[in-house]
C-alpha cells in the first residue's frame, strides 16, 4: 500500500512539474481581464500546487523516508560507535 502512495505521489509531482510552464500558451496574445492568459495560467496553477502539497502534508509526510529499521526507533549501531554518539542537542554526528 505505501509503495503504491509513493509511486502516485512521484507521479503527482512529475505531472504538476510537467504543466508548471504552459508550453502550448507560447505564442499566444489572449488578454483576459488586462492580464495575459499565460499569466493566469501561473496564477491557477499556483493555487493548484498550494491543495497539492498541502494535502501532501496531511496525508503523505515522509512517505518512503523511513526505512523499516528506522521506523522502529531502534539503534542498529548498538550504541558502541562514537560516529553515531549523540551530543547534548541530541544530533548526531
Amino acid at each position: 500500500m505505501a509503495r503504491l502512495a509513493l509511486w502516485g505521489w512521484i507521479a503527482v509531482a512529475i505531472g504538476l512539474s510537467a504543466l508548471t510552464i504552459p508550453w502550448f500558451l507560447w505564442g499566444d496574445g489572449t488578454v483576459v481581464a488586462g492580464v495575459p492568459l499565460w499569466l493566469w495560467w501561473h496564477v491557477g496553477w499556483m493555487g493548484v500546487a498550494s491543495l497539492v502539497f498541502w494535502l501532501f502534508a496531511r496525508h503523505a509526510w515522509g512517505l518512503g523516508i523511513e526505512t523499516g529499521e528506522d521506523a522502529s526507533g531502534g539503534d542498529t549501531s548498538g550504541g558502541t560507535s562514537s560516529s553515531a554518539s549523540a551530543d547534548a542537542g541530541g544530533e548526531r554526528r
